[in-house]
């Protein structure tokens, strides 16, 4: 049996790995903060972050491979119980914003669907933005408590579709000039070095989060590490054949935005269309009209939808299901007769119906509430890969423990803590200055006012929730006593 497990090879890993970590959203968002000098940000970012990442998640899966619970049990066996209930209260709680933007992910594809331009939202006011935004969050809330194992199939699917379409993004622009030789660049001066190096300035490193974000999410990877033939051999080279893939996306997907946007003169609504004003222009060069833009439009708003059902449902899941009384009340931890969390269904419906409705105190329009909720999200979403590091940090302190995993990232365990203390430091340095806001203070000081106190708000309050529910345990605990 062990044989027959044992049977993926690196390059299946690094797909695997692809798969999971990468999309073409991560190109145009990137592209929209920081414009052409974005590709020397992927280079530098996939050096010094990425990579190492990749691989303490490999090291971290192969010493704990028997571990379901991923981020949260090599916490609790490189530190304690009280920890890992943060580090799973942390992976949950995450995902509020990250539930909160999606209905927003499922309206913008489907205005193109129907219209074939990008104005359906447009022409909307912001109060009836969030009414739809929770009338959808609504409706898969209530069917996630019904099971949705087909939807989350032909998500998958939908999924694999956009990475063909990411790809298929890339060769179309590459190809571009030579079927139409008189194209002109959006971008000016393309072919100077000097058009894509970054002004390193505050504003730049502001922008990192975004980065950060796009790649992150390695610790999904770790259970296929000890199901390769050779572990120590084939996943680090599987993770650098993915970072290589995720690098050539990164850097040719900019490529292909120059050639299309301005970097210098970045559209509003880039963030929310600009991959669909992509694929409707290459569709115009080749010749097929809007087929391409309906074709991802199609398949994006599937994948939107499969990911609002599983994330509401998974990350639960994972907090709830071998939660510690110590930690978590009873309450919480309630199932109905069908297994399923009602009450953390309905904690999760509260929080991030809170969420949706919060922009009308402080967005007038579509694009600003699509950059603050992405911008939101590289704040709050990194903040679980801080787990990750510190679990790496204190296996490299409890070394002689843990030296007979089948695959290390590095053999001396001072370099290792040294490597998780620099990705744990860099993850917060960008989470903390992401927070500074994406709007013009002179433009709409109001708007820049609420970005910047709910970017501060947010990821306190999400974590300060974390706490309270320890005491409300200690308290049930006390109170059972006495009865």
């Amino acid at each position: 049996m062990k044989k027959d497990q044992n049977q993926l090879t690196w390059l299946m890993v690094s797909l695997i790995a692809f798969n999971m970590v990468w999309g073409l959203g991560n190109v145009v968002n990137n592209y929209s903060q920081q414009g052409i000098s974005v590709i020397v940000s992927w280079i530098l970012i996939l050096a010094i972050y990425f990579i190492p990442y990749a691989l303490i998640v490999g090291q971290l899966g192969s010493t704990f491979k028997e571990s379901g619970g991923g981020v949260s049990d090599w916490v609790e066996k490189t530190s304690t119980k009280r920890l890992a209930y943060f580090a799973a209260w942390t992976y949950w709680v995450v995902h509020i914003p990250y539930l909160a933007q999606k209905p927003q992910g499922v309206l913008i594809p489907l205005g193109w669907v129907l219209q074939g331009n990008g104005d359906f939202l447009s022409s909307l006011d912001i109060h009836w933005i969030v009414i739809l935004s929770l009338l959808i969050f609504g409706a898969f809330l209530y069917l996630s408590t019904k099971g949705l194992s087909t939807l989350k199939v032909i998500g998958g699917l939908a999924g694999s579709a956009m990475l063909i379409m990411s790809f298929l993004f890339v060769l179309l622009a590459v190809g571009a000039p030579f079927i139409k030789p008189d194209m002109q660049f959006a971008t000016a001066n393309m072919d100077k070095l000097s058009t894509y190096i970054p002004n390193f300035d505050f504003s730049y490193f502001t922008t990192i989060s975004l980065l950060v974000f796009a790649v992150g999410g390695a610790e999904k990877i770790s259970p296929y590490v000890n199901q390769t033939r050779n572990p120590a051999k084939e996943f680090p080279k599987g993770m650098i054949v993915m970072a290589v893939m995720v690098g050539a996306s990164a850097i040719l997907g900019s490529l292909a935005m120059g050639m299309l946007f301005d970097g210098s003169n970045i559209p509003e609504d880039l963030m929310r269309n600009g991959a669909y004003q992509a694929f409707q222009m290459l569709g115009n060069y080749w010749g097929v009209g809007n087929v391409l833009v309906v074709i991802y439009a199609l398949t994006n708003m599937v994948g939107q939808i499969a990911a609002l059902a599983f994330s509401i449902d998974a990350p639960l899941q994972i907090m709830l299901n071998n939660a510690d009384e110590e930690f978590v009340p009873s309450w919480l931890r309630k199932r109905t007769s069908k297994g399923v969390l009602i009450n953390g269904y309905i904690l999760t419906g509260i929080l991030v119906s809170l969420l949706i409705i919060l922009p009308i105190f402080g967005i007038k329009e579509i694009d600003g509430l699509v950059k603050w909720m992405t911008n939101l999200n590289s704040i709050v979403m990194p903040m679980r890969y801080l787990w990750v590091f510190l679990a790496y940090m204190m296996l490299n302190k409890a070394w002689k423990k843990y030296k007979d995993a089948e695959y290390k990232f590095t053999k001396n365990p001072k370099v290792g803590f040294a490597i998780g203390a620099w990705c744990f430091l860099f993850t917060a340095f960008a989470c903390i200055l992401g927070m500074v806001p994406k709007v013009d203070f002179a433009k709409d000081p109001a708007g820049w006012q609420f970005s910047l106190l709910t970017n501060i708000l947010t990821p306190i309050v999400l974590i300060s929730l974390g706490v309270i529910l320890p005491l409300l345990a200690k308290r049930e605990r006390k109170q059972s006593l006495k009865q």
